[in-house]
Order: structure tokens, then sequence, then C-alpha cells
């Protein structure tokens, strides 16, 4: 029954870093009283709301009574799970402005508990829905106009019928929630606050303890012997707890083959597809145009080591510089930048970016014990979104600041179009608004390059966009769809078996094979870093939505008025549709060549530009 989200966003990529916010200016710090306006507050809503779920079996067996009683049941549980997802929006920002305050994450497991306690106690809704039958769930809707809100949840209610089981073992299968979803917060603890970071001497003579933030930060070096050292021993790290998180990442994955097999799917990721009723083909054939279109990156890979002056191009040149020019761009350039970029989008949608730029919907800079990265979250209804940033003042910066603002937009807009049954977007569309954002960010900076090397520096930043939301996360997709297959055969799952696994794709997709590019096989314990891994097949979201976000992005700028107005529809449909089907109706059919094949040769288009401008004296 929940439809709540509590992570709409963790983007690859950024991760947190180490510029300090301004002291003394709130601006730059979210206002979660807007969720609540104490502590007190919210165990206060805590407590109510843990009584009342303990009144939801009230509402059972009255579903089928009629339309009147249905519409009763459903507005209470629905009234109930919007206060739920606003009391757990809370605890998650809250833990996550300091990942080792334990008074924080243990109000976060209180909610995560509270939500599970939920699970529970409305397990029994889906096989009642399916008891009552069609037809009459199908004439409660036409005789009670309230229904209408629901009637999407009902409908794909039946369509679940051969995946939902008796209410005693759907009861249980809600109670196994909360246990096989740890392997995903062990994790978090454990990369975020007690994994032992090496410390390591630059060529500048300074030590640095490489934890994730200074691991991002000075893989970007502009020395090669640095970057190999920084590599060397970051991916050292993790590679001496390799069994640890080998068995913690396999047991995420069994969970997700249990749950696959008690609701009698084929296979994991069919059981991933299905709540989305995305086709199999989505996946499938992004797979088969990303490994097609291999040569496309190794072309970009070779451009890469002609840029560098390097004949041995390593692994841990890919985050290297190409360009000498570091411009910076500090949260108030962000956001004029941002506002600029995206005024094809309309001023519908630009409003809503000045009334968020102008409020305290931002957690900015990094800070001591902040989590990494950076997401949007919107699940709170009747509250603004919020966004974790840390911003570091760079391109990358301003590029995730664009691509976190799509996630804002996109939930401001469905909450103003659709009710709050129909306000949970897909993940899959959920990609479209940032991907785009970021595409269309790319085109305005790059027509307002002054130079020939700001040029070339934009159109590198486009490309490591493709490489790192595309080709990338296609190879996580790849990895998670091997090692799922190797779990339903039975097969051992060890950390050593998943880094052989993981070569085996890092090494096929970079080249080394046709010496494109050399991967040293310590690096291949990458997939222990890679928190997505937590959130079953996730990730292909990312690729598909940078093929569609920029075919959508190409197509506004070329139709102008018509493809805008489809594109936000897409936003403002919310939950409404399928998300397959929402894409279809703005005019992309993801299960089909056209899009990647579309994207693939823009990228080819970008190095044909960016050799020109290499060509030039």
């Amino acid at each position: 029954m929940s439809r709540i989200l509590l992570a709409a966003c963790a983007s690859l990529l950024l991760a947190a870093t180490a510029v300090a916010a301004p002291k003394g200016d709130p601006a730059l710090v979210w206002e979660l009283s807007d969720l609540f306006p104490t502590v007190a507050a919210w165990d206060t809503e805590r407590a109510a709301i843990e009584k009342e779920i303990g009144g939801i079996t009230r509402f059972k067996g009255t579903l089928g009574r009629d339309a009147k009683s249905m519409l009763k049941a459903m507005d209470t549980l629905g009234a109930l799970d919007k206060r739920l997802a606003r009391l757990a929006v809370y605890a998650s920002l809250k833990s996550d402005e300091d990942v080792r305050a334990s008074a924080e994450q243990a109000r976060n497991q209180s909610a995560a508990t509270l939500l599970s306690r939920f699970g529970e106690a409305t397990a029994w809704i889906r096989p009642e829905v399916l008891a009552i039958g069609a037809a009459k769930v199908e004439s409660f809707i036409a005789a009670e106009g309230g229904l209408k809100k629901n009637a999407f949840f009902l409908r794909d209610t039946l369509r679940g019928a051969p995946h939902t089981l008796s209410p005693e073992t759907e009861d249980v299968l809600a109670q196994s929630a909360n246990p096989l979803g740890q392997p995903g917060q062990v994790y978090s603890i454990f990369a975020n606050g007690e994994l032992p970071y090496p410390t390591v001497t630059l060529s500048d003579g300074k030590a640095l303890k490489l934890d994730q933030a200074a691991y991002e930060k000075n893989r970007q070096s502009s020395n090669r012997a640095d970057r190999k050292k920084v590599f060397d021993a970051f991916w050292g790290s993790f590679k001496a707890f390799e069994g640890t998180l080998g068995a913690n990442l396999q047991a995420a994955m069994l969970g997700n083959v249990f749950n696959a097999k008690a609701r009698k799917f084929k296979s994991a990721l069919d059981q991933s597809l299905f709540a989305d009723n995305m086709p199999e083909p989505v996946v499938r054939t992004l797979i088969a145009e990303v490994n097609r279109a291999l040569p496309t990156f190794h072309r970009y890979l070779k451009l890469r080591a002609r840029m560098l002056k390097v004949k041995d191009l390593a692994y841990y040149d890919v985050y290297a510089p190409l360009t000498s020019i570091k411009n910076t761009y500090n949260v108030d350039d962000s956001k004029r930048l941002t506002l600029a970029a995206l005024a094809p989008f309309g001023a519908e949608y630009t409003d809503i970016l000045k009334d968020g730029f102008a409020k305290r919907w931002m957690h900015v800079y990094p800070q001591p014990g902040k989590a990494s990265g950076a997401y949007m979250n919107g699940a709170a209804y009747d509250v603004h979104p919020y966004l974790l940033l840390n911003h570091n003042d760079d391109y990358d910066s301003l590029s995730v600041f664009a691509h976190e603002w799509g996630h804002a937009v996109h939930s401001v807009l469905t909450k103003r179009a659709q009710p709050y049954e129909l306000s949970n977007y897909a993940t899959f569309t959920a990609e479209t608004a940032s991907i785009t954002n970021e595409v269309l960010l790319f085109e305005h900076m790059l027509a307002q390059a002054k130079t020939r090397e700001e040029k070339i520096a934009f159109l590198n930043e486009a490309l490591d966009q493709i490489r790192g939301s595309y080709f990338r996360q296609t190879m996580f997709a790849e990895f998670l769809l091997n090692t799922h297959t190797l779990a339903e055969k039975g097969e051992p799952l060890t950390g050593e078996r998943m880094t052989q696994v993981y070569c085996d794709l890092l090494r096929r997709y970079h080249g080394a094979a046709k010496d494109v590019m050399k991967v040293d096989p310590a690096y291949c314990v990458e997939w222990a870093f890679i928190p997505h891994f937590y959130r079953g097949f996730y990730v292909y979201n990312y690729a598909t939505s940078m093929a569609g976000g920029a075919y959508l992005a190409d197509a506004i700028a070329k139709q102008g008025e018509p493809a805008r107005k489809k594109f936000i529809a897409l936003l403002s449909a919310g939950g409404s549709d399928y998300p397959y089907n929402l894409y279809k109706t703005a005019g992309v059919d993801m299960a089909t060549p056209t899009p990647y094949r579309a994207l693939e040769a823009r990228m080819n288009r970008i190095m044909d530009e960016m050799e020109k401008l290499l060509a030039e004296k």
C-alpha cells in the first residue's frame, strides 16, 4: 500500500568534498521545521501514527461491502500513509546531516520500523482486492467518484494476481522487508563512517586521508603519479574487506532472489520490472545497444589518451582533467546558470526554480559526517522537496545542482497535478527531468563559451556525462544481471567471485583486450564501493534516462512548444500511468534501439566537434 520513496535520487556524479559552508549562513542549510517544528513534535506524531497503525485491522474484510466502504478505507489508509511519509522524510534528512549521530540514526531506524509495521498492517489489502474480483472493483469505481484517485492502484493490484499470495503469506513477506533491507544500511554505515581509509602522501608532500571525498577529488589530479597512488590506496582499502562486503552484497541479492521466488516471478529482474510494468526488452535492448556502441566509447577513450598525451591509458586516467580550465561556480552561480539553461522549459518550470532557490530547500555544502553524494527527497507530499548536495564549486557541482533540481521541479509539478495517491512517479521517469536538465546546461555553457579551450572543456564534460551516466551505469546493470543470475543458479557469490565478474565487464567495456585502456586487477573491487547495488536493478534507469532525456531535449530544441508541452505533461503525470507508457506518450519508445542510437550519434557529433577544435592552432 505504501507509495513512499525515501531516496528519489542518489547521484553517482558527486560525493562529499572538503569545501566548508560559509559560517553563519542559514540559507545554505535546509529548514526541517517545515516538516516538524521540533523533535518533540516528531515524537508526538510518531506515537500517534504507531497507535493508528494498530487500528488498521478494523478495515479488514470491509473493502467488498460497497463502494463507500472501500472509499472510506482507501482514504483513511492513504492519509495515514501520507503522514508516515512526512515522518520518515524528516528522520531520513536529519540522519543524513551527520551519519555519526547515533540519536538521529536511531530515529531513522524508528521510522523504518514504523514503515515496516505499516506494510505488515496493510499486507491484507491486495489479497482482499483480488478476492473481490475485477468486475466488482470496476463497478465500485464507476459508482463512487472518490475512488477515481485509487483506480490505478486497484487495477494494478488486479494485474498482480499471479504474484499475490494469501493474506497470511503476504503478512510474513511484509515482516521480512525490514531485515532484508539491512545490508544497504550496513553498507552505508561502514562505507560512510567506519571503513578505515588509508593515508597517502602525494607529490606536494602533504599527507591526505583518502576517504570518499578525498578520492573523488584527487582522482581528478593532473599529476598522473598521484592519480595512480590514489587509486592504489583507495581500492586497496576496499580490497581488505572484499570478503565482508561480498557477503553483505550477496545477502542483499539473495533477498531479491527470495522475494522473486516467493512471489512466483521467473527471476529477480522480472520482479524488479513488474512494479512499473516495465517491458523486459527495455533493459535487454539497453544492454545490447550499449555493447554494440562500445567502439564509440573506445573512440572517446582514445581521444582521452591523445589529449592526456599518454600511450598506455590506464583506468586511473578516466577522471583526469583534459584541459587546464578550472572555472569555479558557487551556489549563486549554479542558480543563475541553471535558470538560464532551463529557460526553454518555459515560465512555469523556471518559476518553480526561483521559488525553491529563494527558500531553504537545500543542504548545500559538505560538513563532517554528512552523507555523501546528492539527492532530492520529495516524499513529503504537503511540503516542498528537499535537496542534499555536496557542492564543491566546480562544474561537476553545477551539473549535479541542475540534475537534482530537475527532480525537485518534477516533484512540484506532480504534486500540483496529481493527488497523493498518484504522486509517486517511477524512477524510470524520475531521472528524465534531471538528465534533460544536464543536457540543456551543457548546451547553454557551450554556447556561452568564449574561447577554444572553454569549448573543449564543455565538450569533454558532455562526453564524460555520457560515459558516466550511460556506459558506466549500463555496465553496472550488466553486473547486477550477471550476479543475480549466478545467485539464482545457486552458485556462491563471494567477494572474490564478484570481483571476477566485475573485472570481466570492466575490461570489456574499456577495451582492455584491444589495448584501448589498461585495467589493473587491483581496481576490480570497485563493485564494493557502489551503494546503488543495494537497490536492486535501479541503476539501468540512469542509462535509459540519459538516452531518453537527450532525445527529449533534442526534440524541444527542434520542435519547440509542442515538444515542451509533452515534456511538462510527462513530469506532471506523476504515477498516473506506467512510466514506459508515459515515455511513449512523450514520443519515445525506450524498448527500441532508436533513443540509444540517437545518443550514440550525439556522442560522435560531440567528438567530431572536439577533434575539429583540437586541429585548430
